[in-house]
């Protein structure tokens, strides 16, 4: 199978005819190729959105609020399809990509189609002048998505982007290209307007750094590693570019005594785990009052020693395949230092093999306990299925503790404790904080990340702020009656 570009309206392959191999991670083996542009593509890119721009950026806002909706309205009717897709492309169990992925990304067309028609200005009155503000859309931009929620972060960038009247270049990872490559035959369905939507597939030393070192492009959205977040920052830095990133995370998860014991630790096994632990916003250090570290140790491990990895489209798994091969072997690594550095491996710590998949690449979900905070497992974002538990004696070190990270991305406090709550989620440093829930999303609420996590922020009206500039118009008017 052959995937395509989307440019200017239309399918199609590599400017240079270059293809780069798919994987499929539960079979650990080749199953499509994905085109393997360059700078050459881009430019086409380029060229098609901002012949697109006026146009795209002077229709009504209902206007361009319908083609958004009719793009969640038939990512809903090819949901099987697109399910199966994800599922295939990133060895996540169907069964969440049929719950979480592939609804969110229709909600996400959907949200910021009504969102553009709410978006309202401000305007201040002067004695003999009256301020109003403008917000007009930048122009051409572009957006870089990870491989871990392919579509539903995909279309989390696009979606306030194009809402807002500009066109965009869309990156998705080359590890995970498949949905975005059906997302193209949508919009072709879908009527929009050649140019203003186009999906570029590659690399991202080459289809990355060419969309973000272009000087056309106006403003770059970026989801992934903290490392390239920081090569787009001094990028952009030079030309002036807008940029957002979104990046990595080494999130705590803080149980007190007085929790809803068995709503955390039916989350906890959740939240450490699910999307095999390839989740931004997985609390991979859990930190436990003294009082209860030791049940919660031996019911946590009791439950996570029942759940079952296996091939993603069994209907009893719980945990699929990891990404890719390069993954798989960097999460192993990472166990490995755990030991090293004087971990005890409480359960899992190995790859598995599966019957029938022998080849696919599965890791069983790790628990690890007796490191030190300031040890590279605690402190290195891992992004698979392992997580670190260590007791607290009190919130003072409970605090200290979770902020003792070059990373600030969500934090989760269990507590039935109100004033303990409201303490935590203001001293916590975090952009987000889940107290008694995790990953409760509303779409109109700021998400983002402070210190290495990130700048910039996602999400509401937030989004639609991003992607637009602010023009401050004032108006000088005579007082006297004439």
């Amino acid at each position: 199978m052959e995937l395509g570009n989307f440019i200017n309206g239309a399918i199609k392959p590599a400017a240079n005819g270059n293809w780069l191999s798919v994987y499929e991670p539960a079979l650990g083996s080749v199953y499509a190729q994905c085109p393997a542009s360059d700078e050459a593509d881009v430019e086409q890119a380029y060229q098609a959105a901002a012949a697109a721009f006026e146009g795209w950026a002077n229709l009504a806002v209902d206007e361009r609020s319908k083609y958004l909706i009719k793009i969640a309205d038939l990512i809903e009717a090819n949901a099987t399809k697109l399910v199966e897709a994800e599922s295939k492309d990133s060895g996540k169990p169907l069964s969440l990509a049929a719950k979480v992925d592939i609804p969110r990304a229709a909600a996400n067309m959907r949200f910021f189609a009504q969102a553009i028609t709410q978006f309202s200005s401000e305007a201040h009155s002067m004695t003999n002048a009256i301020n109003y503000t403008l917000r007009q859309p930048l122009g051409v931009v572009g957006t870089i998505s990870p491989w871990n929620l392919p579509l539903y972060l995909f279309t989390w960038k696009i979606a306030p982007a194009l809402a807002a009247g500009n066109t965009v270049i869309a990156k998705p990872s080359e590890v995970t290209p498949y949905t975005a490559y059906l997302f193209g035959k949508i919009c072709i369905e879908a009527g929009l307007p050649k140019g203003v939507l186009n999906i570029v597939q590659g690399l991202g030393e080459k289809v990355g750094s060419a969309i973000t070192n272009h000087k056309g492009i106006k403003a770059i959205s970026f989801t992934g590693s903290t490392r390239v977040g920081g090569i787009i920052a001094q990028s952009a830095a030079t030309s002036f570019k807008k940029v957002s990133l979104e990046m990595g995370g080494k999130n705590p998860n803080i149980i007190f005594a007085d929790c809803d014991y068995d709503k955390m630790l039916e989350t906890t096994l959740r939240s450490s785990f699910a999307n095999q632990g390839q989740i931004c916003l997985c609390g991979s250090r859990i930190l436990v009052a003294t009082n209860i570290y030791d049940k919660f140790k031996n019911d946590f491990v009791e439950r996570t020693k029942a759940l079952v990895v296996d091939h993603p489209l069994k209907e009893n798994c719980d945990l699929g395949a990891i990404v890719s091969e390069m993954h798989y072997n960097k999460i192993l690594q990472c166990i490995e230092i755990a030991k090293q550095e004087g971990g005890k491996i409480l359960c899992g710590g190995d790859s598995l093999n599966i019957k029938g998949f022998e080849n696919g690449w599965y890791i069983a979900p790790t628990i690890i306990e007796g490191l030190t905070q300031n040890c590279a497992t605690n402190q290195q974002e891992i992004f698979g299925p392992v997580v670190t538990i260590q007791p607290f004696k009190n919130e003072a070190e409970a605090l200290q503790l979770a902020n003792n990270s070059i990373y600030g991305l969500s934090a989760t406090v269990w507590t039935t404790n109100l004033n303990r709550a409201h303490r935590f989620a203001k001293n916590l440093q975090a952009g987000i904080v889940w107290v008694n829930t995790w990953m409760q999303r509303d779409l109109r609420t700021p998400f983002g990340g402070v210190k290495n996590s990130g700048v910039g922020r996602e999400g509401g009206l937030e989004a639609l702020r991003f992607f637009t500039d602010a023009k401050n118009v004032c108006i000088n008017y005579d007082e006297r009656n004439k």
